[in-house]
């Protein structure tokens, strides 16, 4: 175990590196240049030269690339000229709400993805089965801003019963408005849940099927007895595997998501950032994101051996 968690470290260092690097050159392949967007269009020729001297960006590539690693190492990641405050301060002030957004929908997610994936493999192909994977199947093919819409328009301008914005400011803001998360989380979550839901029922069905069950049965166990304690526990394997490999599509959900209904995230910082050409905040985001989903890899592989007895990481001879 001890020889696999080192390895799969090893493996999520290199791919953040890898991705820094992509990363970093794509953002000096983009139109216009860092200068230019930095100072804007009323900056002379004079200005953008003493600029891009003072910023490096007069250097090949590599010795860019190895300036911004040093500065990295030593905790600066860059300076955001449009919001004239560093970019490790912006994402300590935008990353928590991002989080506790994200968080919440996979909890609601998976909180109801279990109960009704089991329900559908007990009643397979009856009519509560049918009507759920009906709906299973328009919300994970229905895009997140278009739900978050149809949500606003339902909740907030027919009902009025919900803001259709979120809260404003930072996550004491949005914690004292919970009101305000309500949309927001519930657009995230109703997208997972189809998807979570869809994998619980066919894991559900594996498992009635194996050998184990039957012992179970023939021993004289209660079928809620043979669900919930021999076939929930094998069952959560793939959901464990699909929070892990799904964390960087709910990311990117959720940066569509606080597009929607403003929300003072992580994801909105983002999207402000590609308009503005704010390439430091740009890079800084992106090697958070990668980093969060190497963790959330990890952290899925290592609960192979948690859920199921039978997973071993052995060190190869």
């Amino acid at each position: 175990m001890t020889f696999y968690l080192i390895r799969r470290v090893g493996q999520a260092f290199v791919v953040v590196v890898i991705v820094s690097i992509v990363t970093f050159i794509l953002s000096r392949l983009l139109p216009g240049e860092p200068a230019r967007a930095i100072l804007g269009l009323q900056a002379s020729p004079v200005q953008i030269e003493a600029f891009r001297q003072a910023r490096g960006y007069d250097e090949p590539l590599i010795v860019q690339y190895g300036m911004y690693v040093d500065r990295l190492l030593h905790g600066d990641f860059g300076f955001s000229y449009k919001e004239n405050e560093t970019v490790a301060a912006l994402v300590a002030q935008r990353l928590p709400p991002t989080v506790l957004l994200v968080g919440l929908s996979v909890v609601v997610a998976v909180i109801l993805a279990v109960p009704l994936g089991m329900l559908q493999a007990t009643r397979r192909n009856r009519p509560i089965d049918y009507g759920l994977t009906g709906a299973s199947f328009v919300f994970y093919s229905m895009p997140s801003f278009w739900l978050g819409l149809l949500l606003i328009t339902l909740f907030a301008v027919y009902l009025d019963v919900l803001p259709a914005g979120a809260p404003q400011g930072s996550m004491s803001s949005v914690l004292a408005e919970p009101a305000g998360l309500v949309l927001p989380v519930m657009t995230l979550a109703l997208v997972t849940l189809a998807e979570f839901s869809r994998y619980m029922r066919s894991s559900t069905l594996d498992n009635l099927g194996e050998g184990y069950v039957s012992t179970a049965r023939a021993k004289g166990a209660s079928e809620r007895r043979v669900l919930y304690h021999h076939v929930l526990r094998n069952a959560l394997v793939p959901i464990v595997t699909l929070l892990g490999l799904r964390l960087p599509a709910i990311l990117n959900g959720a940066l569509i998501t606080e597009g929607v209904f403003n929300y003072p995230g992580i994801g909105r910082l983002f999207w402000q950032a590609t308009q503005s050409q704010d390439y430091d905040v740009l890079l800084g985001v992106t090697l958070i994101v990668a980093v969060g989903t190497v963790a959330g890899s990890l952290i899925a592989d290592v609960s192979y051996a948690v859920l199921d007895p039978r997973v071993r990481y052995v060190q190869p001879r």
